[in-house]
């Protein structure tokens, strides 16, 4: 516990660190740490988006290819809070809105606006994951989402150096819509 009551766990230290993502508010990282829950419980990103129901499925019987679409399945508060913040995240944040133009305006299989703003939002859980488990904090430089190693002597920096971690873009697991994830 805290001089003031509160019990305090690892949770909160992750939470200054999420809101230094522009766009993101007190609201969302509240909302998103209480619906997640242990992060550990969680080996990748991939993991939550299809906790929150952001997985996509095929509607297809025999011959009939059907729709593609989010499958829904999952926790809504969740789901519902990532979208809420998407539209502001892209507003407010150039390096969010340059992966949702990115989406937007590819040549092969360029995404509708909403597709695109889901997109944005699994990025996003993405970069809470990273945030959450790698003890990263978020900096804007040179125009990309970079991470910042907070602990030079925890080992930290030769960790993420070692694994090829130089940005947020490179701790990525796949886009999740059948597009190749590339380094923005």
């Amino acid at each position: 516990t805290t001089g003031n009551g509160y019990i305090c766990d690892g949770r909160t230290d992750h939470a200054e660190k999420m809101l230094s993502v522009d766009g993101v508010g007190l609201v969302t990282v509240a909302g998103f740490i209480s619906e997640v829950g242990d992060i550990s419980r969680f080996k990748n990103p991939k993991q939550i988006q299809k906790y929150a129901g952001f997985e996509l499925v095929e509607n297809s019987s025999g011959k009939h290819k059907g729709r593609t679409t989010i499958s829904k399945r999952g926790r809504k508060k969740l789901r519902k809070i990532i979208y809420q913040v998407v539209l502001p995240l892209i507003q407010s944040n150039k390096e969010f809105r340059s992966i949702y133009d990115y989406y937007r305006k590819r040549i092969k299989n360029p995404l509708k606006g909403r597709q695109a703003m889901i997109a944005v939002g699994c990025k996003l859980i993405r970069v809470f994951f990273a945030i959450m488990t790698k003890s990263v904090n978020m900096s804007d430089r040179y125009g990309i989402l970079t991470v910042t190693p907070l602990d030079k002597y925890t080992g930290a920096a030769s960790l993420l150096k070692t694994n090829g971690v130089r940005s947020l873009t490179d701790v990525s697991y796949g886009d999740g819509f059948g597009g190749v994830s590339q380094k923005i």
